[in-house]
């Protein structure tokens, strides 16, 4: 990462870093992005000046675009109706969006990708009535499709990611919990999202159903690898890269699937436990500590490729198109993503 950038062949090495690195691309729809893009901008173009400042900051703060880019990579299975397939996809960024900014209110978060919080610039308050206008707007978009199925799922959806987030918090800081909780848990919160993101888009370009169920299977199996992952992340991630503290989860009492499986390799006193006890800095930092040099994050990570494999089959059943090619690379994406 010096200045010998250019200079000579890249090893092995910082060839897969420069990988890891790149922008990421979305194949035959990386385009249709742009349209999405604008659908984001109007939401922020109203008139109520406080509220379009908030807006603003919470649509423009970054992001990857993965899950409206899924809506789109879907829909290229059938019919491709782009203005609908753009009305969902951003209702999918909104909705995502939202459960962002509650969580940082929940978590009491200072920052979210290396930037300050709404909630550090406007009240609790203030800040869970912008969450609320962000899940109206993105219900109000789902409408524009004219597809009842489709309204339907979003708003399963919703109800599934709060029970998932419901459950987490009411967990929160209990060594009694199991893996399988945790798994039910992102299941509801995140993975059903990715799932709403690929059978929305299959349902509105017309998809056969058989085609439908394949790609929900494919995207409620990502969204499974992608959260992994990102809780793994949590541990021995760069704080710059993720713009934010390590063992921001452990230190809310979320205990996700490295820590439960440290907890099930450590039984008795550890230094999770000690951490939960006594909620100090110090005991943070030798957690964080013990899980990296315990094993569980190699553990963890080979159960996030399971899910990926499971992604990987749903796609059999598709057509070998650009688009299933995007889907299947994405797969390595999740697997290696450094942020």
């Amino acid at each position: 990462m010096s200045g010998d950038h250019g200079h000579g062949p890249s090893t092995p090495a910082s060839a897969e870093l420069e990988s890891i690195k790149r922008p990421l691309a979305y194949g035959p729809v990386q385009g249709d992005l742009a349209l999405v893009e604008e659908a984001l901008a109007e939401a922020s173009e109203i008139d109520s000046s406080p509220l379009a400042g908030m807006l603003s900051l919470v649509l423009t703060a970054g992001g990857k675009r993965l899950r409206p880019a899924l809506v789109l990579l879907a829909g290229q299975f059938g019919s491709y109706p782009v203005r609908k397939l753009t009305l969902l996809a951003a209702a999918i960024e909104l909705l995502h969006t939202a459960s962002l900014v509650h969580d940082d209110v929940i978590d009491g978060a200072e920052l979210r990708r290396g930037h300050p919080t709404v909630n550090t610039c406007y009240r609790n308050s203030t800040t869970v009535m912008l969450g609320d206008y962000l899940f109206a707007h993105s219900a109000y978009l789902v409408t524009q499709t004219d597809n009842i199925r489709v309204v339907s799922l979003f708003a399963r959806t919703l109800m599934f990611m709060a029970r998932g987030e419901i459950g987490q918090d009411m967990s929160a800081y209990s060594l009694s919990q199991e893996p399988i909780s945790y798994l039910r848990h992102i299941g509801d919160k995140t993975a059903s999202l990715f799932a709403t993101a690929t059978e929305g888009g299959s349902i509105l370009a017309g998809c056969p159903q058989e085609h439908v169920a394949a790609l929900r299977h494919y995207g409620y199996n990502l969204g499974m690898a992608f959260q992994i992952v990102d809780d793994i992340l949590d541990f021995n991630g760069d704080e710059w890269e993720l713009g934010k503290p390590a063992g921001s989860d452990l230190e809310q009492g979320t205990l996700t699937l490295p820590a439960l499986l440290y907890l099930r390799r450590q039984p008795g006193e550890n230094r999770i436990s000690t951490f939960l006890a006594e909620r100090h800095p110090e005991a943070l930092a030798e957690a964080i500590a013990a899980v990296r040099g315990s094993g569980v994050l190699m553990e963890a990570q080979q159960v996030a490729q399971k899910y990926c494999r499971r992604a990987l089959r749903a796609l059999e059943i598709l057509p070998p198109t650009p688009a299933r090619h995007t889907l299947a690379e994405l797969t390595d994406h999740v697997l290696q993503r450094q942020s």
